[in-house]
C-alpha cells in the first residue's frame, strides 16, 4: 500500500501593514484549490505589531480553511511599548493566540514550535534570533512526549544559524539547538526571517540537520519575488517546491546560504538599532 502524501504550505514574513495583496490573494486561492494539510507561518505576521495590522493578519488567517500554526517573530513583539513587550510579548495576538506556537501532528508528522525571539538581549539589534534554555527545553520535551516513530518538523522564526563573531551571531544559541534537534527525529527546521527561501543542510557536531526557509509575501523583498514554500511529505522523501506568481524556478528562487546579516533592507523611517537593548555583562544561558 502506497504512503499517504501530506502536503504542509510554510509561509514566512507576510509583514502586515506593507503585505503584498496580490500575493495573498493567491495564497488564499492555492489553499483552497490544493487544500493543504496545514499551513505553517514561521513569524514576522507584522510590520510594527500595530492593532489594525494583528486585525488584518487575523481575518486573512481566519479565511483559511485549514488548520494553521504561527510562530511569532521578531517583529511581532512590541517594539515601543516596553512594558508590553517585556510583561506579556504576545498580547497583540490575542484574538488568534490558540494558534501561535500550537503543535500540529498530521498523519505521523508533528509540527512543533520553537521560540527564538526574546524581549531583550545585549545586543543593539534585537531583532535576531536568541534560543534560550526554555524555549529549547520546551521544544525538546514537546518531541520526545510524541508517539514512537514521529517525524518532526520544527518551526521557528529565525534560522538555526550561529555564525561569525560571539556579538554578531545571527541566532544565538542556534548550534546547541541544532545539535540538540539533530538527536532526535526531526526531518528539518523550518523558518523565515530572511525574506528569500533556502534549502540546506547544517552540519553539528550530532549530525546535520536540514533548514529549510520560506520567503516573504510581502513588498520588503530582498533577491526574490513574493513566495511560499510548498512541501510534500510521503514517508520517505520531504520534498520542497518554492511556489511564486512570477513563474521562477524553484532553484532560482532559493538562496545558497543564510548570510549572517539576514536583514532585508530597511523601510523608511525604520530605525537602525530598535529600541529594547539592554545591556549586561552575564548572557542569558543558552
Amino acid at each position: 500500500m502506497a504512503n499517504q502524501t501530506t502536503t504542509l504550505f510554510h509561509l514566512s514574513d507576510i509583514h502586515f501593514g506593507i503585505e503584498d495583496n496580490r500575493a495573498l490573494d493567491w495564497v488564499r486561492d492555492e489553499v483552497l484549490r490544493v487544500r493543504p494539510d496545514a499551513v505553517a507561518i514561521t513569524g514576522d505576521l507584522t510590520m510594527r505589531a500595530r492593532r489594525h495590522e494583528f486585525a488584518a493578519a487575523e481575518r486573512w488567517i481566519r479565511s483559511l480553511p485549514v488548520p494553521v500554526t504561527i510562530e511569532p517573530g521578531n517583529h511581532d513583539l512590541p517594539g515601543y511599548h516596553l512594558p508590553v513587550r517585556y510583561l506579556n510579548p504576545l498580547a497583540r495576538f490575542e484574538a488568534f493566540r490558540e494558534l501561535v506556537e500550537q503543535r500540529l501532528e498530521v498523519d505521523g508528522l508533528a509540527l512543533v514550535p520553537l521560540n527564538t525571539n526574546v524581549p531583550a538581549q545585549p545586543r543593539l539589534n534585537w531583532s535576531k534570533g536568541w534560543v534560550s534554555r526554555a524555549a529549547l527545553e520546551d521544544c525538546l520535551a514537546q518531541i520526545d512526549a510524541l508517539p514512537a516513530g514521529t517525524k518532526v518538523l520544527v518551526t521557528a522564526h529565525h534560522p538555526l544559524r550561529e555564525a561569525g563573531t560571539h556579538g554578531t551571531a545571527l541566532t544565538r544559541g542556534g548550534g546547541n539547538a541544532l545539535e540538540e534537534l539533530a538527536k532526535r527525529n526531526v526531518l528539518a527546521v523550518l523558518s523565515g526571517h530572511v525574506h528569500d527561501a533556502f534549502d540546506i543542510m547544517e552540519d553539528t557536531p550530532a549530525g546535520p540537520v536540514r533548514m529549510i526557509g520560506a520567503g516573504t509575501l510581502s513588498h520588503r523583498i530582498r533577491s526574490t519575488p513574493p513566495g511560499f514554500n510548498q512541501l510534500t511529505w510521503d514517508g520517505e522523501t520531504l520534498r520542497v517546491q518554492v511556489r511564486n506568481l512570477e513563474g521562477v524556478a524553484s532553484d532560482d528562487m532559493m538562496i545558497d546560504a543564510v548570510p549572517e546579516d539576514a536583514s532585508p533592507p530597511r523601510e523608511e523611517g525604520e530605525p537602525v538599532a530598535p529600541v529594547g537593548h539592554v545591556p549586561r555583562t552575564d548572557p542569558p544561558v543558552d
